[in-house]
C-alpha cells in the first residue's frame, strides 16, 4: 500500500508567466539600484569642490504623491477584480496623475539645481552620483507611466475587462517596486546623505 502525500488532492498550477517575469525583472533591477545606492553612499563627502548635498531641498510633497500612488493602484486592482471598470479607470488615472506630478517635481528640482545651484552631472562626484541615482529612479517612473498610459488607452477604447485583472496586477507589481525603491533613494539621498 503506497502512501500519497497529503497534498495529492490539490492540483498544482504553474505560476503566472507574467508574475514570474516581473519578479525576475524586479530582482535584476534591485541589483542595479543597489550598485547605484552603494556608489552614492561611498562618494558622500568626497567631492573636493561644491556644491554639496546641503543644497538639496527634501521633496516631501513629491514623495507623498508617489507613495500615495501605491494606494491608488491597489484600489484600481481591487476595482478591476470586481468588474468595476469605471472605478478602475478613475483610480488608474489618479495613479498616473500622481506619477506625472512626481516626475514634474523632479524636473523642477533639477532645473533649480542646474541653473541656480550650478550642479550638473559633471560638476563633482556629488553631482555625478546624485543625477545617476535619482535619474535612474526617474527613468523607472517614466517606464511605469508608459505602461500605465497604454493600459489607460486600452481601457478608454473598451478593451480592458475583468479578465485582465491578472495582467493589471503584474504591472502594479512594477509600480510598487518603483515606489519601494523611492523610499530607499529618498532616505539615502535626502536624509542620510545630507
Amino acid at each position: 500500500m503506497s502512501t500519497l502525500p497529503i497534498f495529492a488532492d490539490e492540483s498544482w498550477r504553474l505560476p503566472s508567466r507574467g508574475r514570474v517575469g516581473m519578479f525576475s525583472l524586479i530582482i535584476g533591477e534591485s541589483g542595479i539600484f543597489t550598485i547605484f545606492v552603494v556608489a552614492y553612499i561611498y562618494y558622500i563627502g568626497r567631492s573636493v569642490s561644491g556644491p554639496t548635498p546641503q543644497i538639496l531641498e527634501v521633496p516631501i510633497f513629491n514623495s507623498i504623491c508617489l507613495l500615495s500612488s501605491s494606494l491608488t493602484i491597489v484600489l484600481a486592482e481591487h476595482a478591476i477584480q470586481h468588474g468595476l471598470l469605471k472605478r478602475f479607470a478613475l483610480w488608474w488615472a489618479l495613479t498616473m496623475a500622481l506619477g506625472i506630478e512626481f516626475l514634474a517635481g523632479t524636473a523642477i528640482e533639477w532645473r533649480k539645481l542646474i541653473f541656480e545651484d550650478h550642479l550638473t552631472i559633471r560638476t563633482n562626484l556629488f553631482g555625478t552620483t546624485f543625477y545617476s541615482l535619482v535619474g535612474l529612479h526617474a527613468t523607472h517612473v517614466l517606464v511605469g507611466l508608459v505602461g500605465l498610459t497604454l493600459v489607460m488607452i486600452f481601457t478608454l477604447a473598451g478593451r480592458v475587462n475583468q479578465g485582465h485583472a491578472g495582467r493589471i496586477q503584474v504591472l502594479a507589481l512594477y509600480w510598487h517596486f518603483v515606489d519601494a525603491v523611492w523610499v530607499v533613494v529618498f532616505t539615502v539621498v535626502y536624509i542620510v546623505g545630507k
